[in-house]
């Protein structure tokens, strides 16, 4: 700090004080330099305690900031306005000594008489201003006296460090005692770590020492007659067990390899297939470990050499009972969730292969559909081209003395004037003449329609127009008639060829067959796009109104039903409980002080057979009687009847007359088997209709297809069948075929 005094008080003693020739000046040097020994004292003394220092220095630069200018009166030898002053802290707010301190030196700052700064200052801001000087030595002068009031504040709060060196060494006390204690406390817990792990290692130990002596005595136990043996003797779900092989009393006797192969729950679940290790127990033993997941209850398996050598107990396997699994039913139902969750996967992803495959499709449709949509425009323009060329040696610029254009150079949106002489012609008594035209043999057909009006400037009968010719006109087509389109009765179309005039200033012919390529293949693309959003909306449209039909249908049969039974939810789902409602009041069970339920599933084929009846409870509406059952995964039908015991026999029951009752179940993993439903008749529609049978034999055969069933018509052969109309018929062909091939066979045995 003091070098940075001393570089700035060099250029002022050369430049402003020079050689001593103002005294004042060489009085304030003097009294800078017994100020420069008080501050080198002050500064050693902070210098002994370097976080105090710090301290005193920050808060030197808090005071210095937070101090403000005070308001007194201006005195010709005082320069007041550039003393910082501090507002004084409230009275109490201090707590330590340090704080202490820091209030003691803005107390010093406060009370610091400007004459005490001004007296250092003076003598260098005296002889800058009397030196008649420039602004720039008046500017350093004053930041010269700002810094003399810095140092000066400085200095008196440099001294308040030896008043809390004391409590500085108190706290560097603490410190270390604090230290002390950590390190104390760290070396504890790392003991107490160290203690935990010879422990556990201890422990380890004893159990493997343990482990040793009873897989020992195992092996000793089942050397013999036992051909293998687990450990830990109980086998427990989501455990690990070391399974051990005698192989000296096993077909594997002396072979140089041993595996296993197996699986869990009656080889139903997750097979396994590993290599068996020698063990280092007394005999022939092999080992291996398996870990056993929580849905088992059961193990099965064999070993084997690797070859076609194989040790299965006998032909009766090998299995170890597992305790704290799940029980067989409850896997079963876990094996229908595992089930059910893959169906959905694999029909998600058959779902979007079919989204991808019809996507497919549908570009390549859509890319032919162009190629045959862009051939079919170059076919129109071929067409059209070559009839405007042939009309195109008819066209002229004018004819004398009938019609004429003016200008006679025009071309496409130049407004023109058209002269018609209707004398000699078939409007020559017309009250009105109008034109009808177009441009390039009509191609756009109709474009200009207007009125003519009598030209009395000219001789004879003469009519005129203005016509603006359409930018891609290279030739002009019209008639004249006596009236607009729709009304005109008589007509003037030069003898059926029309009137033709060639536009001089045209576009370049192949450029407009070009451009109305594009125009016809956009026409086309548009008007079949139409037409596959109409069919695709009418199918959308028809495929909602049969799921609306069914839908009403099931509910009509439903209702039809709930005077009997119906169901809470209605719609009875696979895996959820449903709710049967029954009112044997409008049964034979009537007056019954007992309702017993009997149910099944799946046309009373499903794997848990028939459940065991269940009493019905009164319901709250009326003489209803329910039961709740729940449906399994592997459900699609719901079977049951009534019973008015509960016994082997029921007594009385309500069987719907032998025909039980049924209630579809939706969302199951299975699907009901498909039924093969053969119709003979004597026509179809389309292939061989005369009257109504064919088109009832062709619907009920779609809606027998529509519920998942396999639908097959026979008909005679005759000559006027359309195979055009039926996308599969050679099966139908062959059956024919194959009937009529048996006939023959069994009328040739019969005259036998």
């Amino acid at each position: 700090m003091m070098a940075n005094y001393s570089a700035r008080i060099c250029p002022l003693n050369t430049n402003l004080f020079g050689n001593g020739a103002f005294p004042a000046a060489t009085k304030f040097q003097a009294s800078f330099a017994t100020f420069h020994e008080v501050w080198n004292g002050s500064l050693q003394e902070v210098s002994k305690n370097r976080r105090l220092s710090t301290n005193i220095v920050a808060n030197a630069e808090f005071t210095r900031r937070s101090r403000k200018k005070p308001v007194v009166p201006k005195r010709k030898n005082a320069i007041s306005k550039d003393i910082p002053v501090s507002r004084k802290p409230a009275s109490g707010v201090t707590t330590d000594a340090h704080d202490q301190n820091k209030v003691k030196g803005e107390r010093d700052v406060n009370d610091l008489d400007a004459s005490e700064v001004n007296q250092k200052s003076q003598g260098a801001q005296h002889v800058a201003i009397t030196g008649g000087k420039k602004n720039s030595q008046v500017a350093a002068a004053s930041r010269f006296t700002k810094d003399i009031k810095r140092d000066v504040v400085d200095s008196r709060i440099a001294g308040s460090g030896a008043e809390v060196s004391e409590r500085v060494k108190s706290q560097e006390t603490q410190d270390n005692q604090k230290m002390q204690d950590a390190e104390d406390l760290h070396a504890a817990i790392k003991q107490k770590e160290t203690e935990e792990l010879l422990k556990e290692h201890n422990l380890k130990k004893e159990k493997a020492e343990a482990r040793r002596q009873d897989l020992e005595s195992l092996a000793k136990e089942n050397s013999l007659h036992n051909k293998l043996f687990f450990y830990p003797i109980i086998a427990n779900a989501g455990q690990e067990i070391e399974i051990f092989l005698n192989g000296s009393i096993t077909a594997l006797a002396n072979e140089p390899t041993v595996l296993i192969m197996g699986a869990f729950n009656d080889w139903k679940w997750n097979s396994f297939n590993m290599e068996l290790q020698k063990s280092e127990l007394n005999g022939d033993w092999w080992t291996c470990k398996l870990f056993i997941p929580k849905q088992t209850y059961k193990i099965d398996f064999v070993f084997f050499n690797g070859g076609e050598v194989y040790e299965n107990n006998d032909r009766k396997d090998f299995s170890i009972a597992v305790e704290g699994g799940m029980d067989k039913q409850s896997f079963e139902d876990f094996l229908l969730e595992e089930k059910h969750r893959e169906l959905e996967r694999f029909g998600a992803e058959h779902a979007e292969r079919e989204r991808e495959a019809a996507e497919w499709r549908r570009v390549e449709e859509e890319n032919a559909a162009k190629e045959a949509d862009r051939a079919e425009a170059k076919k129109q323009v071929a067409e059209r081209r070559e009839q405007t060329r042939q009309v195109m040696q008819m066209a002229v610029k004018s004819v004398d003395g009938l019609w004429c254009i003016e200008p006679v150079d025009f071309k496409g949106g130049d407004r023109v004037k058209l002269y018609y002489n209707r004398s000699s012609r078939p409007l020559a008594f017309c009250s009105e003449v109008w034109i009808h035209g177009g441009y390039n043999n009509w191609i756009d057909a109709l474009t200009i329609v207007q009125k003519l009006s009598y030209d009395s400037a000219e001789n004879g009968d003469w009519w005129t127009v203005d016509v603006v010719v359409p930018e891609q006109a290279f030739m002009l087509d019209w008639v004249f008639a006596d009236g607009p389109p729709g009304s005109a009765k008589v007509y003037d179309n030069n003898s059926y060829r029309d009137f033709h005039a060639i536009v001089p200033k045209s576009i370049p012919e192949d450029l407009f067959w070009v451009e109305e390529e594009q125009r016809i293949y956009l026409k086309l693309l548009h008007e079949r796009r139409e037409r596959e959003d109409s069919a695709r909306k009418k199918a959308e449209k028809l495929e909602l109104l049969k799921a609306e039909r069914k839908e009403k249908t099931m509910t009509l049969f439903r209702q039809s039903q709930k005077h009997i039974f119906y169901t809470e939810p209605s719609k009875v789902e696979a895996g959820n409980s449903v709710t049967v409602f029954y009112n044997p009041s409008n049964t034979v069970l009537n007056g019954k002080s007992e309702v017993w339920f009997r149910c099944s599933f799946n046309r009373w084929t499903h794997r848990l057979g028939v459940l065991p009846p269940q009493r019905m409870i009164p319901a709250d509406n009326g003489s209803h009687v329910k039961a709740t059952v729940k449906v399994p995964l592997d459900a699609y039908m719901m079977d049951f009847v009534f019973s008015e015991r509960g016994d082997e026999h029921g007594g009385l029951y309500d069987n719907r007359n032998g025909m039980d009752y049924h209630v579809a179940v939706v969302g199951g993993v299975l699907r009901e088997p498909p039924m093969h439903i053969v119709h003979i008749a004597v026509e179809m529609a389309p292939v061989a209709k005369v009257g109504g049978l064919a088109d009832v034999v062709t619907s009920l055969s779609r809606a027998v297809q529509e519920l998942g069933h396999n639908a097959e018509i026979i008909c005679p052969k005759y000559d006027c069948l359309d195979y055009s109309k039926v996308r599969v018929f050679f099966s139908c062909i062959l059956l024919l075929q194959l009937m009529c091939f048996i006939h023959h066979r069994q009328l040739s045995e019969s005259s036998n």
